[in-house]
């Protein structure tokens, strides 16, 4: 069925207590074993919650190179404010000792001609001093206040480089886990295609949204691959529908309100869902790795009803999505202008 082309999709991480506020499924109660489909969304919304703390990192990281600029423009800026006070001071014990202030007191008296004299040249020698006293004050406070904000600025690029150090670290960490999990989800639904037999409903607790237009796209995030009524080796006539590249066990959502009226394993499709909806029109969802809902069940627009996989005559994980005028294929419209005309564009996003 449906070439697609892959699209490595950034999976940023940090497994965080934020967890507990990402959708977390359950197996069914009619005793299907989602404990891999379960695990594969939690990770994967555990992931949603990563990229926004990543990307708000990664915010944070740009405000704080501002800011260690704005500290290093200071920092310049005071070291020139220091070069001038030294040369200042340097000028001032040139002038005293042109001045005389270089010479001992007794030696002043000595050589004084008269009171007069001997009283200029010591007011001469006191404001010198005071002087000088002011500058190496002034110069040591300047240097005090310049060795704080070369510790602030460390301290401040030390901060973010742990911080970034951390999130590389839990990305990793939470990217393998997901690709761990990913693998044996594939494995089990494959197992269950070859059988023809799926495994049973992985019931996914649904993510707090709603939808007032009525209709969605059938994935969040996505890449288009094959359209409908392009060619390949891997169709007998045509493509029947539109292909969304996506990762494995990305959540699956009705596109709008309808009824389950068919769930199936194996075959050229391998595990596919297919839903009534108001209006006479019928949505394929096929390739599957999972399935959260049962044959006969209403849906609702955006609602979770599988993951994303590759089962079936597929090339790799992504979801094949039709639209049809009657339950069985062959009936095929394309599905892009179809959802235009209900409000949802689907392209590139």
């Amino acid at each position: 069925m449906p070439s697609f082309r892959r699209r490595r999709l950034l999976v940023p991480a940090l497994l965080c207590a934020l967890a507990v506020l990402a959708a977390r499924p359950h197996a069914d109660a009619g005793g299907a074993d989602g404990g891999t489909a379960a695990e594969v969304a939690r990770l994967y919304a555990d992931a949603a919650v990563a990229t926004q703390q990543y990307e708000e990192g990664r915010r944070e990281a740009d405000t704080q190179r501002a800011r260690a600029q704005r500290y290093e423009e200071l920092l310049d800026r005071q070291r020139r404010e220091i070069g001038v006070l030294h040369e200042d001071l340097g000028r001032i014990a040139r002038a005293q000792y042109r001045e005389g202030g270089g010479l001992p007191v007794a030696a002043q008296i000595v050589l004084a001609g008269s009171p007069e004299q001997l009283m200029r040249g010591q007011h001469v020698f006191s404001q010198a001093n005071m002087a000088v006293d002011n500058a190496i004050g002034k110069s040591r406070r300047a240097q005090e206040r310049l060795a704080a904000d070369e510790a602030k600025a460390a301290a401040a690029w030390q901060e973010l480089e742990k911080r970034n150090g951390e999130l590389a670290e839990l990305k990793q960490s939470i990217e393998h886990k997901l690709e761990e999990a990913r693998a044996r989800l594939q494995g089990e639904a494959d197992a269950s295609a070859l059988a023809g037999s799926c495994r049973g409903v992985a019931r996914l607790e649904q993510p707090p949204a709603s939808y007032a237009q009525g209709w969605v796209a059938p994935v969040e995030t996505y890449e288009l691959s094959a359209g409908f009524g392009s060619g390949g080796e891997r169709w007998a006539n045509r493509h029947t529908g539109q292909d969304f590249a996506v990762p494995i066990g990305t959540p699956v959502r009705s596109v709008g309100e309808g009824r389950v009226v068919a769930v199936s394993c194996g075959g050229a499709f391998g595990i596919q869902i297919i839903i009534e909806h108001p209006g006479g029109y019928y949505t394929q969802y096929a390739h599957l790795a999972s399935v959260a809902v049962d044959q006969g069940e209403r849906v609702t627009a955006g609602q979770w009803i599988g993951q994303a996989g590759t089962t079936g005559n597929s090339t790799g994980p992504h979801l094949h999505f039709e639209v049809r005028v009657t339950p069985e294929l062959g009936s095929g419209v394309d599905p892009v202008p179809w959802l235009a005309a209900r409000g949802v564009t689907v392209g590139q996003p």
